[in-house]
């Protein structure tokens, strides 16, 4: 097993991880597409495209020989994994997606940034019963739990899963790109299969 990063890459992680910063700028270093997958379900006015589509759609993105997706969508993961060679688990404290979701929804707000398909944060979604913060206090374990028995599983054994525990050690991970020295970052990172 390489410890290596690919050209067919999955990056996973709680909300506000900071998959999708990662998974742009990794795509343009490594010269491949980047698949956002948020960008892909939601369409104009915040409008879910029916299932099937979505499915139809990356299945043809990740066709190529090289690309970046960024999203933990289970609809999908059955395309994407099976021909990912890497998986990039952002895997930080609960504190660090907390953070981040404070800090970039109130930018988004003040400054009407886009973020896919003409959508812009709201208000209301903002202050829903149903808000990030709830989401991030209340899925933040057990996403930790299912994605370490999701990678651990045989069918995935072909993939070098990554497990960054820090946004220092993303930097670090980006900064060398496609040959890391993985193991100099100590407990800020781990390649979790080291055996396989």
């Amino acid at each position: 097993m390489t410890t290596g990063i690919g050209r067919r890459v999955s990056v996973i992680g709680t909300t506000a991880s900071g998959k999708s910063t990662l998974a742009a700028a990794l795509a343009a270093r490594l010269g491949v597409p980047h698949i956002e997958l948020d960008g892909v379900e939601y369409g104009p006015n915040w409008t879910q495209i029916p299932r099937a589509q979505f499915r139809e759609i990356v299945a043809a993105r990740i066709a190529g020989d090289g690309w970046v997706t960024d999203g933990n969508y289970k609809i999908v993961r059955d395309l994407i994994w099976p021909r990912a060679d890497t998986v990039i688990w952002l895997d930080y404290p609960m504190v660090v997606p907390l953070w981040r979701v404070t800090w970039r929804t109130f930018w988004r707000m003040a400054w009407r940034e886009e973020l896919w398909n003409g959508n812009r944060e709201r208000w209301g979604r903002v202050f829903s019963r149903n808000n990030l913060w709830f989401y991030i206090l209340s899925t933040h374990r057990r996403r930790r739990r299912d994605f370490a028995a999701l990678v651990a599983q045989p069918e995935y054994a072909h993939i070098s899963v990554l497990r960054v525990r820090s946004p220092r050690a993303t930097a670090r991970l980006l900064a060398s790109r496609t040959k890391p020295a993985y193991r100099h970052l100590a407990l800020e990172h781990e390649d979790i299969r080291p055996n396989i």
